[in-house]
């Protein structure tokens, strides 16, 4: 999964050598480029906007002024997929010089940066237990989000894995309604990868299509015995352009967490603290990552304490 993979990123062995300063030399070429993207964006809207003012000033469309707002747009959007590559290649650099690049590129910000879409960050008036058992319960993707996710359901638990300090659990889901607009992004029935990482990390896997997938980080934080902290980053390697997905996904994770608000809410008017309890933590299969995290964490009933304890050792 996402996080796996950066901790395998992280623990390469880097040599400093006499290559260092032309590896540093590409790095800052890579951003040069990719800061000229950027600023062309805005560039090219301003034209858009202004040459679409003075086409409708006047009331009347020609032919020659409706092909020269069309070849704007076109060249707009030619520009968003020419967003240079974040990578050398064999024959900007010698081989020696490469091989460096090739190791700093996979265990630094560069890949993260490629693949990191939108973060988003919330201070939320609700006990941390609430949010840990929002996110390991997976019914609440059938009801607190039926609207956003058009009714999906969970077909079946397909795979279970405990690990030192969480698990994974591995789950098939179903697209009921033929009108669902995720139908656009995937296919019918997916196996989405749920995984609790750490006490306050979550991440959610989603495929989309072709192998591609998003990649959901969420880390949640106890402030005190009221509220917490919330961070939700989201990565994916989707050939999409990156402003309009952004935009996307900004719009899906302000709605799902608009939706979770009530839910939330109300867990906090229940007694959920007791819910921690090894044995009175619910036995279905959809909350069998929520037990995991009883097991590891919660077999006190006061998650929160024993969290802000570890944090103080």
């Amino acid at each position: 999964m996402f996080l796996n993979c950066l901790k395998k990123n992280d623990n390469l062995s880097l040599n400093q050598g006499s290559y260092v300063s032309n590896v540093e030399i590409a790095l800052f070429i890579d951003k040069i480029k990719s800061n000229i993207w950027l600023f062309g964006i805005p560039s090219w809207l301003f034209g858009i906007t202004d040459r679409s003012i003075a086409v409708f000033a006047d009331g009347y469309l020609s032919p020659i002024e409706i092909f020269q707002l069309f070849t704007t747009f076109f060249f707009f959007v030619s520009w968003l997929y020419l967003k240079p590559d974040e990578s050398f290649n064999s024959n900007d650099l010698g081989p020696s010089q490469y091989q460096e690049y090739l190791a700093r590129t996979q265990a630094n910000k560069l890949q993260l940066k490629k693949l990191h879409m939108i973060s988003q960050e919330y201070i939320l008036p609700f006990p941390y237990i609430c949010q840990i058992y929002h996110l390991l319960n997976l019914r609440h993707l059938e009801t607190v989000h039926s609207f956003s996710l058009n009714n999906l359901k969970i077909f079946q638990i397909s795979h279970f894995q405990p690990t030192n300090t969480g698990g994974i659990i591995k789950f098939q889901t179903i697209l009921d309604s033929p009108a669902n607009a995720l139908r656009i992004w995937r296919q019918p029935i997916v196996e989405v990868d749920l995984i609790l990482h750490t006490p306050y990390t979550v991440e959610l896997s989603i495929p989309v299509y072709n192998n591609k997938r998003i990649f959901v980080i969420f880390h949640a934080f106890p402030l005190n015995d009221l509220e917490h902290q919330f961070f939700i980053d989201i990565y994916s390697d989707l050939e999409w352009p990156k402003p309009l997905l952004q935009i996307i996904l900004h719009f899906a994770s302000c709605l799902t967490l608009f939706e979770d608000l009530p839910y939330l809410r109300a867990l906090a008017d229940k007694n959920i603290g007791r819910l921690f309890n090894l044995s009175k933590a619910p036995n279905h299969e959809t909350a069998l990552l929520f037990k995991r995290y009883v097991e590891l964490y919660g077999w006190t009933g006061e998650p929160t304490k024993l969290l802000e304890g570890r944090e103080e050792s």
